[in-house]
This record gives structure tokens, C-alpha cells and sequence, in this order.
């Protein structure tokens, strides 16, 4: 019972976390092996790199502006939506890219939905945190991503391995839609 209380969490903040899992799963799968499939497609150690730092500047300018925007609002959720459904469709566009300059489109798509996730999803989870229980609240978020960015760099790899990239990306694509079927069901403080 003592147990079952240090680990007590809102409801929304579990769905959160279930929604979340699937997003890192989907993810991760391709962040070790990110290079090989540049490779693939005509891509050198120069174009892998600057394909990461378009999805990166995309991503870090846009959630500062975002961060500002959403402020004015009360509401998280559908920009989580939002956010996750660019996200779901970056990882199908993978399926689609032939070459480095349709890489170099889909890295700006998934920046996109990166921008509008963060900010929202940050500051919905932050509003169920239990103030008592913050460091280890938060610190089942930061858990839950590096393990199941662990499994997801195996499954990953041994997906792109036995059935090549294409398979992984249709792969990521189905588990990002599922987080996205869970993000509708997230209630936002401000709903009720």
C-alpha cells in the first residue's frame, strides 16, 4: 500500500506516459542505424549530418515561437494532436524518400511536428504533476525514454536488418499512429 502510493500518478499523466512510449518506439527504431539509411539513398556523412541539423534547427527555433504561441492558450491537447500527426506522417514520408533532398523535406516535416509537440506536451504533463512527487514524476518521463529508446534501437535495427528500411519505416509509422489514437483520448486540465 506504502509502495503503491510512491508510485501513484494521475490518470492523465499514465495516459500520457502510454502515448509517449509509443512515440519514443517509433522514433528511436532509426536513430543508430540513421546513417546507414542516408547511405542507401545516395547520402554521405555530410548529408546524414546536415539532415539531422535541419531537423534540429527546425525543431529548437520553432518550439521557442511555439512555446510563446501556446501560451495564449489554455488548452494542450490538440497541438499534441497536432504535433504528433506531423510526426506520424514525417515517419511515413521515410517510406516515400529516394534521395537526400526529399530526406532533407521530411527532416523539415518532422521539425515541424517536433516544434508544436513540445511546448504542449511539456506543459501538459507538468499540470498533473503531483508537487510533492515532481523529481520522481519527472523522473519516470525521463526512464520511460531511455529504455524504450534502448529496445527501439534493437528492434530497430533488427528490423531494417531482416526486412530492410522500407519495413521499419511502415513499422514506425503504424506505432506512431497508435500513440496518436491515444492522444485524443488525453483530457486536458482546462476541458473539464
Amino acid at each position: 500500500s506504502k509502495a503503491r502510493g510512491r508510485f501513484k500518478m494521475h490518470r492523465q499523466n499514465k495516459l500520457f506516459l502510454a502515448m509517449f512510449s509509443f512515440f519514443v518506439l517509433a522514433g528511436a527504431m532509426l536513430g543508430p542505424i540513421y546513417a546507414i539509411f542516408v547511405k542507401e539513398i545516395g547520402g554521405d556523412i555530410l548529408a546524414a549530418g546536415s539532415a539531422w541539423a535541419i531537423f534540429m534547427i527546425v525543431s529548437g527555433i520553432g518550439i521557442l515561437f511555439m512555446g510563446r504561441l501556446q501560451d495564449k492558450f489554455k488548452s494542450n491537447k490538440n497541438f499534441i494532436i497536432w504535433g504528433y500527426l506531423f510526426t506520424s506522417l514525417a515517419y511515413l514520408g521515410y517510406f516515400f524518400v529516394s534521395n537526400v533532398i526529399q530526406l532533407f523535406l521530411v527532416q523539415v516535416l518532422l521539425g515541424v511536428g517536433e516544434m508544436i509537440v513540445v511546448p504542449a506536451r511539456d506543459s501538459f504533463y507538468t499540470k498533473y504533476l503531483d508537487k510533492k512527487k515532481m523529481a520522481s514524476q519527472w523522473a519516470a518521463w525521463e526512464s520511460l525514454w531511455f529504455i524504450i529508446a534502448g529496445i527501439a534501437a534493437l528492434l530497430g535495427a533488427f528490423i531494417a536488418n531482416k526486412f530492410g528500411f522500407k519495413s521499419l519505416f511502415l513499422t514506425m509509422f503504424f506505432l506512431s499512429l497508435l500513440g496518436l489514437i491515444i492522444s485524443t483520448q488525453l483530457k486536458d486540465k482546462n476541458e473539464h
